[in-house]
C-alpha cells in the first residue's frame, strides 16, 4: 500500500490545500494530513478545531484521513509506513525552503520520497496567514476557504476588524 503525508500547520485550511489533497489523494493508496502541533506558531484553530475542521472538508474522499504529529516529520512517517511526504509549491518563493526540508529529509530518512505538487492556478496566491490577515481585518474569506472554515473564522473575529481571537 502506498501511503502519503501532506504535512502542515492548515490554520485554516483553503481552498489551496483541498486542492492539493484531491489531486495528492489519486497518486496514493491513502493520504494522511498530518497537523503539525507546533505552538510557538500561536494559532488560531486548536488542534482539535483544525482536526475537525479538515475531516469535514475531505469528508467525501474515503482514502484521506487526518492526524497531527510532534516533532520530527521523518519520524511520524516512518510510524505511519509512509512513503512519501507531499508538499505544495505555490510559488519560486516556496522552492528554496521546500528544497531545504526535502534534502534534510531525505539525509534523515533516505527510504522517504518529497513530491511536490503545484495548486491551481486561481489558488497560487491563498495562504493560510494571508486569509487569516483578511479575515482579522474584517474581509470576505468565504470564496477561499470551506464553508465551515469561514464559519468558523467570522466566529472568531466577531469582535471585529483589528480585533484578535
Amino acid at each position: 500500500m502506498r501511503l502519503a503525508v501532506y504535512p502542515g500547520t492548515f490554520d485554516p485550511v483553503t481552498h489551496g490545500h483541498l486542492d492539493l489533497v484531491s489531486r495528492g489523494r489519486q497518486l496514493v493508496d491513502e493520504l494522511v494530513i498530518a497537523i503539525l502541533r507546533n505552538e510557538d506558531k500561536q494559532p488560531m484553530f486548536s488542534i482539535e478545531e483544525r482536526m475537525a475542521l479538515l475531516r469535514e472538508a475531505v469528508a467525501p474522499w474515503p482514502n484521506v484521513s487526518v492526524d497531527s504529529f510532534d516533532g520530527l516529520l521523518v519520524d511520524y512517517a516512518r510510524r505511519r509506513e509512509a512513503t512519501l511526504i507531499l508538499r505544495g509549491l505555490r510559488a519560486l518563493s516556496d522552492f528554496e525552503y521546500e528544497l531545504q526540508m526535502a534534502m534534510m529529509n531525505r539525509r534523515l530518512a533516505p527510504e522517504l520520497e518529497t513530491a511536490f505538487l503545484m495548486p491551481n492556478e486561481s489558488w497560487s496566491y491563498v495562504s493560510s496567514r494571508l486569509v487569516r490577515e483578511v479575515a482579522r481585518l474584517g474581509g470576505d474569506v468565504s470564496a477561499l476557504v470551506p464553508p465551515s472554515v469561514a464559519q468558523a473564522m467570522a466566529k472568531r473575529f466577531k469582535a471585529g476588524p483589528d480585533r484578535s481571537p
